[in-house]
């Protein structure tokens, strides 16, 4: 941190910063900080968005909550995905600091001329800093004001004090005994991320038929499509499927999480990985790859996402177990705790 006033608490932060906080495209959130100085000179602070490309967006001025809080606080709002920035710049404010002093000594005949004297120094510094474009005029005919001695101080006073002049110099302040905090990590997802209406969906579920011998036939990728629209007809916006992948066919349980399988019970879908693949190939029974991609793309013609369970367990028969055996706990017999 570089300068003499105190920036503490900034929010939102996570981890003391160490993980971002998380927002979405257009979504409006708060920034807020403690900042203040030793005396009784006014300080300022505003909040500087860096989007992903690592442009700064225009500053936006921070408010005291309430008068002696030390409270700071404004609201921002990204406008792009992406991994952001925010850092919180606060500064002892001089020229608000002459305000309030002039604004008690002029009308009292205190120091007039000194008071105003100061006052001019201070406009003269901070024109330099305003663009013509954006409001230098109206300072400089304060500063010219501020130095004729032919005028009532009253008079000198207000064109200081006017809405023209504070409203430039509030778009471009003096600062002094700048402090900019370190940058805050900030990521911006899609609205998406904010919410959703999901709907789960087991693909063996859909479209199950038992035929006329009395067999049980299990839907697939394929036959859960034709439940997609549906699905979407509801107003859902994500499709959530359980795991897709291979069944582990060791310790298998059956119905009702019974500790026995029969030879047609297919297990649960989270016992992951069997001799057909692991967490990077579909179960046979329900398509292929390209039924997948048709699936999802049925998906997204409806308006929806699908969302996979991304499920970490493996099964005593996933292939990892052989190829990686040291990514598992293994237990005095050698097995892994598949449990």
């Amino acid at each position: 941190m570089i300068g003499r006033i105190p920036v503490l608490d900034i929010r939102p932060q996570i981890d003391c910063g160490r993980r971002p906080a998380k927002a979405v495209v257009g979504e409006t959130f708060e920034v807020s900080a403690t900042v203040f100085r030793e005396g009784h000179d006014a300080v300022a602070a505003n909040v500087v968005l860096r989007n992903p490309a690592g442009r700064c967006g225009p500053w936006t001025p921070m408010q005291e909550r309430a008068p002696g809080t030390d409270r700071w606080s404004c609201e921002v709002t990204p406008d792009v995905e992406g991994r952001w920035t925010f850092t919180v710049e606060a500064w002892s404010d001089p020229l608000a600091t002459w305000r309030k002093h002039a604004s008690v000594k002029i009308p009292a005949g205190i120091d007039t001329e000194l008071v105003l004297a100061e006052g001019a120094a201070l406009h003269e510094r901070a024109a330099a800093d305003v663009p013509k474009s954006d409001g230098r005029e109206a300072v400089l005919a304060a500063l010219d004001a501020l130095r004729d001695p032919k005028l009532p101080a009253a008079t000198r006073l207000a064109a200081a004090l006017s809405p023209q002049v504070i409203e430039a110099l509030a778009r471009h302040p003096l600062r002094e005994l700048l402090t900019v905090s370190r940058p805050m990590p900030l990521v911006v997802e899609r609205r998406r991320a904010l919410f959703g209406s999901w709907y789960e969906l087991f693909p063996r579920s859909e479209g199950a038929v038992v035929t006329a011998r009395g067999t049980a036939v299990s839907g697939n990728l394929r036959t859960a499509a034709e439940r997609l629209p549906a699905v979407a007809a509801m107003g859902f916006d994500v499709v959530y499927l359980p795991p897709v992948h291979p069944i582990g066919t060791a310790f298998r349980k059956g119905p009702n999480n019974a500790l026995s399988a029969g030879p047609d019970d297919v297990g649960s879908p989270w016992a992951i990985g069997s001799a057909a693949g692991g967490h990077d190939a579909l179960h046979p029974d329900l398509g292929t790859f390209e039924d997948f991609e048709h699936f999802v793309r049925t998906a997204r013609d409806l308006r929806m996402e699908v969302a996979l369970d991304f499920a970490l367990q493996c099964s005593p028969d996933h292939p990892w177990v052989t190829l990686h055996p040291e990514w598992f706990h293994h237990r005095a017999d050698g097995s892994i705790a598949y449990a």
